[in-house]
């Protein structure tokens, strides 16, 4: 049987296949995980550890020797993205009350889910997409966008927005297993080359554990608002992104359209923000969903409109055909 390979199809199928079978069963026997305790109660009920291990095998995985032209790329993509999210929650937080929209089209709306969808980046995505349609340099350039994942930038937003308020220690508690990851992986290639390994494999465990949190008849009332979430995703942050490959990295549009997607997982975030704060429990169940739908949506469009704009990009460059060999006979 090809399990395997069917789910690898479905966009973000690894996270999302794992997420919805255990939204199934909390939704269905909600008491799963305290009725079998011991291992099987964790694996149902550990988002946090097991999160906790993913974020720690991501930054081992982070060389820090990449060229320049590689780090001067994912630069330029993660803090234009991370600044695009900081200013759309700025401007959400004027207009969405705090117990996020209750009712109307946009019902489960919030700034924690739009800040959760537009502040993350599919790095595995983008560099999927570079390698067909980019150079090697920009293919490369998702080095960096592991520094989007987990807590710590929505975190930074939603503090920094005077949304919420975090201790000292919480930031450091969020970004110390990146860090300490980070630190080994470059003292030693041999852990950077062990951990790394364990980023992919650890994916549909934390998508497990996070179904296992979700009812799915939250699912159910976000309906068409999760699709929309997903294209205003591309849109407000693909545009700047694209001007920022342009005229900051030196790419011709390609790159930064390819970044404009949400990354798989920021599907945890607003529950780990939740556990963290409390007064966001109510509203985290909705936004996890709307993140789960901006995912599916952006991992179809993106690769799709990023083809696109590339052939565009290349006939551009090209010129109108025959126009060179018309001006050489008239010369």
């Amino acid at each position: 049987m090809k399990i395997m390979k069917t789910i690898e199809k479905i966009p973000g199928g690894l996270m999302l296949v794992p997420l919805f079978l255990g939204a199934i069963i909390h939704t269905l026997a909600p008491k799963s995980g305290e009725y079998f305790g011991s291992f099987t109660n964790g694996l149902m009920t550990g988002t946090v550890p097991i999160l906790a291990v993913w974020f720690f095998c991501m930054g081992a995985g982070i060389n820090i020797k990449a060229t320049g032209t590689v780090l001067r790329k994912s630069g330029t993509l993660v803090i234009t993205k991370i600044a695009v999210a900081w200013v759309v929650a700025m401007v959400a937080s004027m207009f969405i009350p705090d117990g996020g929209i209750q009712t109307g089209f946009f019902a489960g709306f919030s700034v924690l889910a739009i800040i959760a969808c537009m502040d993350m980046t599919n790095g595995g995505l983008y560099a999927s997409i570079m390698q067909q349609y980019g150079s090697k340099e920009e293919a490369g350039a998702f080095v960096l966008m592991s520094l989007e994942s987990g807590p710590l930038v929505t975190m930074l937003i939603l503090g920094s927005t005077g949304i919420a308020a975090f201790q000292p220690h919480a930031f450091v508690g969020a970004v110390l297993p990146f860090l300490v990851g980070f630190v080994l992986g470059n003292l030693d290639k041999d852990f950077r080359e062990f951990f790394s390994k364990a980023t992919h494999t650890m994916i549909p465990f934390f998508g497990f554990a996070l179904g296992n949190s979700i009812d799915l008849t939250v699912i159910a009332k976000t309906g068409l608002a999760g699709i929309l979430l997903g294209l205003l995703v591309i849109v407000i942050t693909g545009i700047p992104l694209m001007l920022a490959d342009k005229f900051i990295g030196g790419g011709n549009g390609t790159a930064g359209l390819a970044a404009s997607s949400t990354a798989g997982a920021a599907v945890a975030n607003p529950m780990i923000i939740a556990t963290m704060k409390p007064e966001f429990m109510d509203i985290a169940q909705s936004a996890t969903a709307l993140c789960a739908a901006s995912v599916i949506v952006t991992s179809i469009l993106v690769p799709i409109l990023t083809a696109y704009w590339s052939q565009y990009m290349s006939k551009k460059k090209q010129g109108p055909v025959g126009h060179n060999d018309s001006h050489k006979v008239t010369a």
